[in-house]
């Protein structure tokens, strides 16, 4: 089962602990801070990231695919960074398009809770809930048609129209 108030409540610690208090959040320095390198290479097409520990040093990295469009490398990077707050990977874990490629079939186990939950934190680390609660009251009604609102928030926010359509939707904010 999704840990959805373990991870509101996380990510509302590290927003309060890292000083954020709007959009859009810099999710790069928040994982500087928390001793995690962020590092944007060029790849693949289908690799978005992966999460690298080396448990001997106690260092992690985040690769990000740097050929990415700046939306999707913010909310890979929001999402590698769930795994290493919310999961004990070994090793490596690699997301290609935000399906998993694990080393060892024994930690692949429970992998579909694990991206949701990656998912689920990134969601609401770039687009927190009380943030979005603040917009909307200033905007009022959301209607899913009104495209020009809608990439308003997501320019707002540093994350894609669809990112954004699919949590206020999420959120109970759009009006269909």
């Amino acid at each position: 089962m999704v840990r959805r108030k373990h991870i509101r409540a996380l990510v509302q610690r590290l927003l309060a602990e890292h000083h954020v208090r709007a959009a859009p959040v810099e999710v790069a320095d928040i994982a500087k801070a928390l001793g995690v390198e962020v590092q944007e290479t060029p790849a693949e097409d289908d690799l978005s990231g992966f999460l690298y520990r080396d448990r001997k040093r106690d260092s992690a990295i985040i690769g990000v695919n740097a050929d990415h469009h700046p939306n999707r490398r913010n909310f890979t990077t929001a999402h590698e960074l769930g795994h290493y707050l919310l999961h004990d990977f070994d090793d490596v874990h690699v997301d290609r398009d935000f399906r998993v490629w694990l080393r060892n079939d024994a930690s692949s186990q429970g992998t579909d809770i694990e991206e949701k939950e990656a998912n689920l934190f990134a969601a609401e680390l770039l687009m927190p809930q009380h943030f979005l609660a603040r917009d909307v009251e200033e905007i009022g009604t959301i209607d899913l048609m009104d495209e020009a609102v809608l990439q308003e928030l997501a320019s707002k926010y540093g994350v894609s129209t669809q990112a954004m359509t699919f949590r206020l939707a999420y959120l109970g904010y759009i009006q269909q």
